[in-house]
């Protein structure tokens, strides 16, 4: 199998125009022979952080962008995963949603919101949810949400084999913003974590300026073992990375070993994290 991220720049505050444009690259990867496509955080709204134009422009989940992306779905059998800006009983959330030919698959709202995100958008409510397709376990997180990794962990230990990542990678966090491959911080904690919990890591980020924004790009996918298989792409490419990918290597992953067993090796009588009811 073969999964992709999509880079590019979804212009401010134009639903529509965006939302066709994130087709026009789904469809280019399904033609590659990719069976799941990640797209940027708050790919259909755009990056820019104008509470009253994103009000004017947000969404129910249950909206234009589950109703086209499904179709899409549909008709390439893919699965779609990507951010949005949704409004709920008044509030508005930084959200994501994968998406297969058959409908939804998860609905996320971003837990961690970044900076002047604050401002704008409620925190998450919805929790770390993963589901189970037919290319394996997935879950889904948004950006600054990999900078703690509570998340990554118990989506991994919820069963996920793949981590998809929608997000609009800005500087404002590292005083150091790019080392010497060129692999920004960000994306850095994405090889480490991806290494540490034995899953894959999709992240798909904006790329280009955008008013006073500047996106450092850096797009990549990253196997079980920290090996990177596509990326980092540089700031202002536009352009689709697909790469093969197996489930079964999370499980391998897990393994590394007789003797080193990372899950097995968890020392539960010690410590242990929580996600909802449920205690991993």
């Amino acid at each position: 199998m073969k999964i992709a991220v999509v880079q590019f720049r979804a212009e401010a505050f134009n639903p529509q125009g965006n939302r066709e444009r994130a087709v026009g690259y789904v469809q280019d990867a399904a033609r590659l022979g990719a069976r799941l496509v990640v797209l940027p955080e708050l790919a259909v709204s755009g990056y820019a952080l104008d509470a009253a134009r994103l009000n004017e422009v947000s969404e129910a989940f249950e909206g234009p962008t589950l109703d086209r992306w499904t179709s899409v779905a549909s008709k390439l059998g893919v699965l779609i995963a990507g951010g949005f800006c949704e409004k709920s009983d008044g509030k508005l959330y930084n959200s994501a949603m994968l998406v297969g030919p058959n409908g939804p698959l998860l609905h996320y709202r971003k837990l961690h919101l970044f900076d002047q995100e604050r401002r704008v958008f409620s925190p998450g409510d919805l929790g770390l949810p993963v589901a189970k397709t037919e290319i394996g376990t997935v879950g889904l997180c948004v950006c600054y949400d990999l900078r703690f990794v509570e998340v990554a962990r118990l989506l991994a230990l919820q069963g996920a084999d793949l981590l998809v990542v929608p997000t609009a990678w800005v500087g404002g966090f590292d005083r150091t913003t790019h080392d010497n491959e060129g692999f920004i911080t960000q994306a850095r904690g994405a090889v480490v974590q991806a290494n540490l919990n034995q899953v894959y890591i999709a992240c798909a980020s904006q790329s280009g300026v955008l008013g006073d924004q500047r996106f450092l790009g850096n797009s990549l996918i990253v196997d079980p073992f920290g090996k990177v298989l596509a990326g980092p792409l540089d700031a202002v490419s536009e352009q689709l990375l697909v790469v093969e990918y197996d489930p079964q290597a999370a499980t391998a992953a897990q393994h590394r070993s007789e003797l080193v067993n990372p899950r097995e090796d968890r020392r539960t009588d010690v410590y242990a994290v929580r996600v909802g009811d449920r205690v991993l």
